[in-house]
């Protein structure tokens, strides 16, 4: 699927659309137990659980639902969530390098400081809430959309984007140095900072309001000087 959005001056941009997950959790069992590396989480529902400081490193999440859970400093890396969903998870330093993220709904979150580099995402959408300092740094994201959020000098540098929408939300500070951007539609974003890294935006498309806005940014990175 490709979205048509008619500009200013009556032409038309054609950008490949990102597939959204289309998820169906079955019947969910109470789950209140803790976290275990490399454990296997299938059908459960985490509410309201303090899973704070607990590993869970490589551990495979599959047809779950977590709300309201807290997540400080929670240690996931290379953990897999696939047909899952997120509801208000809250939480400072929440280590998920180099973990996967499939047919995610992550919505309301609540986080700081959360560490995603050498993810990959694939048909994830992130919904409403704050994230400060999201590091993405080396991931690989397709297929992702950021829907009424806030993210705060969130790092894409040296990050493969294919396919991502910012839709209505703020992009404070964005590091998209060394990133590689293909169908990458930023035009939804309802405001638009990028503090390094706007040599890199060859594949993505923005509004003319966004290029009168990054004028300036534009400018520095050609060595231009307005005066």
């Amino acid at each position: 699927m490709a979205r048509r959005v008619t500009g200013e001056s009556g032409g038309s941009t054609v950008v490949k659309a990102a597939r959204r997950p289309e998820i169906r959790l079955p019947p969910l069992v109470p789950y209140g137990g803790g976290l275990e590396p490399d454990g296997d989480y299938d059908g459960l529902e985490f509410r309201d659980a303090d899973l704070a400081g607990q590993d869970g490193g490589g551990a495979r999440f599959m047809d779950c639902a977590l709300a309201g859970c807290a997540l400080d400093e929670t240690r996931l890396t290379r953990a897999r969530f696939l047909d899952s969903v997120l509801t208000a998870p809250r939480g400072v330093g929440t280590d998920l390098a180099e973990a996967t993220l499939r047919d995610v709904e992550l919505t309301d979150a609540r986080l700081g400081g959360i560490q995603l580099h050498g993810a990959v995402l694939e048909r994830v959408v992130i919904r409403g809430g704050k994230i400060d300092y999201l590091n993405l740094r080396a991931a690989r994201l397709r297929d992702v959309v950021f829907d009424s959020c806030v993210l705060v000098e969130p790092d894409f540098a040296g990050a493969r984007l294919e396919r991502v929408e910012f839709t209505d939300c703020a992009v404070k500070g964005a590091d998209f140095n060394a990133a590689t951007l293909t169908d990458v539609d930023l035009r939804g974003a309802a405001s638009l900072d990028i503090a390094r890294g706007v040599d890199r935006l060859a594949g993505a498309v923005i509004s003319p309001g966004q290029l009168v806005e990054l004028a300036e940014v534009f400018a520095a990175e050609l060595g231009v000087r307005v005066g």
